[in-house]
């Protein structure tokens, strides 16, 4: 028996915070271990094990692999979020939590029980509670910013993003580092990469998001996923749960 995953797009009114939402579930009898790449988004998860209580979690940008184990009878909900969702949802910088995970409070979300009976429940909960943040004082250039970032994978350089947002890159990468903890030009490459997972879980093991030429894609997917593009596809075992799971995604 397989892990039960399912993914959901957000509503076009929250689409500016909302990557994602997914649900991943273990009833397969075994622990299983898992390789969970980085893909450039901040994730807050809810995860229930069995009769234990509720836990929610704040996961920071990844930057390199991470290994985790997915228990037996777990439950876990996620929020992919973007990152202008950081400042106006959550408030706090999260460099400290670079390719780490705090937990937080339930506080503002309130989650309960039906919220987590379906995926459906749980998108429906986050949508209302984000709707009620207003989006007027949200600075402009920011959201430009992410709005170039996201519309082109990564794949705009620096310069590009700066010239365009009218922002210097000066500026940009010191609000980068004080807010996320890393570069704007090492998140595009992060984005980038996990913009090609699709592509890759196809077997389409060929450049398509603005990498230099076939040896630059070979580097970039080794570098943020310690195996070659050809290794990636073949995902033997499940290794790697963004390969599983993109196969999950909405088109």
């Amino acid at each position: 028996m397989e892990l039960t995953i399912k993914s959901a797009l957000p509503n076009h009114s929250i689409s500016h915070f909302v990557h994602s939402f997914w649900m991943v579930e273990n009833k397969t009898g075994i622990d299983i271990t898992s390789t969970v790449l980085p893909n450039g988004m901040v994730d807050m998860i809810l995860i229930k094990v069995n009769s234990e209580s509720l836990k929610m979690l704040l996961i920071g940008i990844d930057t390199i692999p991470s290994q985790v184990t997915i228990t037996v009878g777990t439950q876990l909900y996620s929020v992919g979020f973007k990152l202008l969702a950081v400042e106006y949802l959550f408030g706090n910088s999260i460099k400290d939590v670079l390719n780490e995970a705090q937990q937080i409070s339930n506080d503002f979300w309130q989650f309960e029980e039906d919220d987590l009976n379906s995926l459906e429940n749980f998108c429906n909960k986050v949508t209302q509670k984000i709707k009620t943040i207003s989006t007027e004082n949200i600075d402009s250039r920011k959201k430009k910013l992410f709005e170039l970032i996201y519309s082109s994978f990564g794949s705009m350089t620096v310069k590009e993003l700066s010239e365009k947002v009218y922002w210097s890159s000066r500026q940009i990468n010191r609000y980068f580092n004080q807010q996320f903890g890393i570069s704007l030009k090492a998140y595009c490459n992060i984005l980038r990469f996990g913009a090609s997972f699709k592509n890759i879980s196809e077997g389409k093991l060929f450049p398509d998001q603005n990498f230099t030429d076939q040896n630059h894609f070979i580097k970039e997917i080794k570098k943020y996923a310690g195996v070659t593009p050809k290794e990636l596809s073949k995902n033997k075992d499940e290794r790697f749960i963004n390969l599983t799971a993109i196969k999950k995604f909405p088109s």
